[in-house]
């Protein structure tokens, strides 16, 4: 142990921890001594994120659209740790379309994920926070921007920016403390989950690195340091706020 590890012996959950930012803020926080623990609803892709981060992460497979799979992930880490001081609340989907095209389907299954999944990921692991706990959640620019062809994605983040106040106040009174990061464009494995052909893709990437104030998309090391911060106790006087890591972007 070195005298810069700043999560050394804190027990972390990262919900969406096998890939994009997720996997980065994992690597980031083992590196700073933390124990972690990352879900993720694909086999593959959380053996992937094993592989990567070595036999010291428990890798756990955990829908969190699923109140009843949220349960068991807690009675699971209850088990292994008994306590948890860093809940890192990152798993979500986009799932683009215009919203004339919205089915029902589509608005309950990006809304399980991205509020629902949320919000009882937080309740659910209550019991086990430690009386100096960090809660993050990871929101988007989105939030405060228009985004066509994101309305669902879009509103379900701008309900977690209320969220994230609401339990600042709600929380503090135990020593828990909740924040927010806000990414803006960054280059994870989502854009490729978009349902676009390539050339599409690198047309929509190209138009937003030509209006971004940097001229670039970030990575998700950039926003795992965001993360770092929040989690440690160097965040200690910092409660129910939103960090923005967007190069600018929502400042047009």
């Amino acid at each position: 142990m070195t005298s810069t590890q700043r999560l050394s012996g804190k027990n972390v959950l990262i919900t969406g921890g096998s890939s994009g930012i997720g996997l980065a803020t994992a690597q980031l926080f083992l590196e700073h001594g933390a124990s972690v623990a990352i879900t993720g609803r694909d086999e593959a892709t959380l053996a992937q994120a094993r592989k990567t981060l070595g036999n010291d992460v428990l890798a756990l497979r955990s829908d969190a659209s699923r109140v009843a799979d949220i349960e068991q992930l807690m009675a699971t880490l209850k088990d292994r740790w008994g306590r948890l001081d860093v809940l890192f609340v990152n798993a979500a989907v986009a799932g683009p379309a215009p919203f004339e095209m919205v089915s029902e389907a589509q608005f309950d299954e990006l809304s399980a994920i991205n509020f629902k999944g949320v919000f009882f990921t937080v309740q659910k692991a209550l019991p086990l926070l430690s009386g100096k706990a960090s809660v993050i959640l990871t929101t988007s620019i989105a939030n405060q921007m228009g985004s066509p062809n994101f309305s669902v994605y879009a509103a379900c983040k701008a309900a977690l920016r209320s969220l994230v106040q609401t339990l600042g106040l709600e929380l503090i009174g135990r020593g828990i403390r909740t924040n927010a990061i806000s990414p803006g464009p960054i280059t994870t494995p989502m854009w490729g989950k978009f349902g676009m052909p390539e050339e599409a893709a690198d047309a929509v990437k190209a138009q937003i690195q030509q209006k971004s104030p940097i001229q670039r998309f970030g990575d998700s090391s950039e926003v795992a340091k965001a993360a770092l911060f929040l989690a440690s106790d160097e965040s200690s006087y910092v409660v129910g706020h939103e960090i923005v890591v967007d190069g600018g972007m929502s400042l047009l």
